[in-house]
């Protein structure tokens, strides 16, 4: 296997004043085409830290990426710094030169001052030409291990990876294939579903890995394929696919890129049904989920948030005795919720939420994290207490989630 460290260049970056997106599209691209990346670094300006992760790079990675530094200003210093550590040293490069001069000719200007450095390369790098800047990208190899420089404007570098890097990098390393499959689950902790399926993964074939992927309220089950051929691999996964779903389908709601929104948004679309909303502790979040969502129009007609209980009787019907006696925060105040709000707006399902999100609020009867969930229909309403007891973000997040799935299972 091809070990790849990908590394940024800049103050900026460790200021947490730009977002470094460039190592997550690189090692994304990387392992398209085999190379499996093993370590991400982020490096200030200074000579001394970029050296020092060179040298620990070079130990662990068969290739070492490096994004930034590259501009004509005094602050970017990673091609003076790749001399020193190849012991090297600059000198216009002709074809670089003649690619800057054409960059600047065609907006009217001529190569004057600091943009002429950017022609000059350490004498040991391969140009790798930029067809969308003035930063030259750089190759080298050293004791095994091939170093890539290229600048950290994000289109740039993709350019040059696209057109030119990854091509070489698969002719270089004549990588293997890899593919990935992923199953998308909701509603089961990850621990719990390691238990379901464990007599599956350990009779898994030694080119088939699996990991767990988990995240707030669902786990994604990846697995990963390495071989010679792409259409060989992608059959043995499908296999291994259909052995496994019979045991967890109740979970799975989709596979690789789908969210839950989506998934449920192609169901009530397919059975043409509709939903409105009245959110208390969810405060809109529930809507969001449907609405970033495009087509969403066609399913999601509207809601209220009902976050003062005056809302909740004035807009949505619910009874002062209703809240005098149980609170807002329970079974009997989410049924009329939902049932009111779906008569009220006229559609196939009515949701609701109301809950104590924190951190304040919290009784000893009804502690922070306590919510009560609602799905009305034409025929029936189901309720669902939930015990979250987590931080407020996390309370109304997994509020959220688990009436999408619960949403999802009655449109099954």
């Amino acid at each position: 296997m091809i070990k790849a460290e990908i590394i940024t260049i800049g103050d900026e970056i460790l200021y947490g004043q730009i977002t470094d997106t460039n190592t997550q599209w690189i090692s994304a691209e990387l392992d398209k085409i085999g190379i499996r990346t093993v370590r991400k670094s982020s490096v200030g300006d200074t000579e001394e830290a970029i050296l020092e992760i060179f040298e620990e790079s070079s130990k662990r990675a068969n290739l070492v990426i490096v994004t930034g530094g590259l501009g004509p200003t005094k602050d970017d210093i990673t091609k003076k710094t790749f001399c020193k550590y190849f012991h090297s040293e600059l000198e216009v490069h002709e074809e670089a030169l003649a690619d800057l001069t054409e960059f600047f000719r065609k907006r009217g200007r001529e190569v004057t001052g600091l943009n002429l450095g950017q022609a000059e390369l350490p004498t040991n790098a391969t140009f790798i030409k930029n067809t969308m800047g003035t930063a030259a990208g750089m190759w080298f190899e050293d004791n095994g291990v091939v170093y890539i420089s290229m600048p950290g404007v994000p289109f740039e570098m993709k350019g040059m990876m696209t057109l030119t890097l990854l091509p070489k990098l698969q002719e270089h390393f004549k990588t293997p294939v890899i593919f990935h499959k992923v199953i998308r689950t909701i509603g089961i902790g990850e621990s719990f579903l390691a238990e379901i399926i464990e007599s599956w993964e350990d009779a898994l074939p030694e080119n088939i890995k699996l990991a767990y992927l988990p995240s707030m309220g669902s786990v994604k089950l990846r697995l990963t394929g390495f071989g010679d051929d792409l259409k060989t691999l992608e059959n043995d996964i499908e296999d291994q696919f259909t052995k496994v779903l019979p045991t967890i389908q109740e979970f799975v709601y989709g596979f690789g890129n789908d969210e839950i929104e989506e998934v449920l948004g192609r169901l009530l679309s397919s059975k043409k049904q509709t939903v409105a909303l009245a959110e208390s502790c969810t405060g809109g979040y529930l809507a969001h989920q449907f609405t970033k969502v495009s087509g969403s129009s066609a399913y999601f007609m509207g809601g209220i948030i009902a976050y003062d209980n005056s809302i909740k009787m004035n807009q949505l019907g619910v009874k002062a005795e209703t809240l005098d006696t149980y609170g807002a925060v329970s079974e009997e105040t989410v049924i009329e919720m939902s049932q009111n709000v779906r008569k009220l707006l006229g559609t196939t399902y009515g949701l609701a939420t109301s809950g104590i999100a924190g951190p304040n609020g919290g009784t000893p009867e009804k502690p922070v994290g306590t919510v009560w969930i609602a799905i009305a229909t034409e025929t029936e309403t189901i309720t669902r207490k939930l015990t979250l007891g987590g931080f407020r973000e996390q309370n109304i997040h997994m509020t959220t989630i688990n009436i999408l799935n619960l949403l999802r299972k009655l449109c099954l």
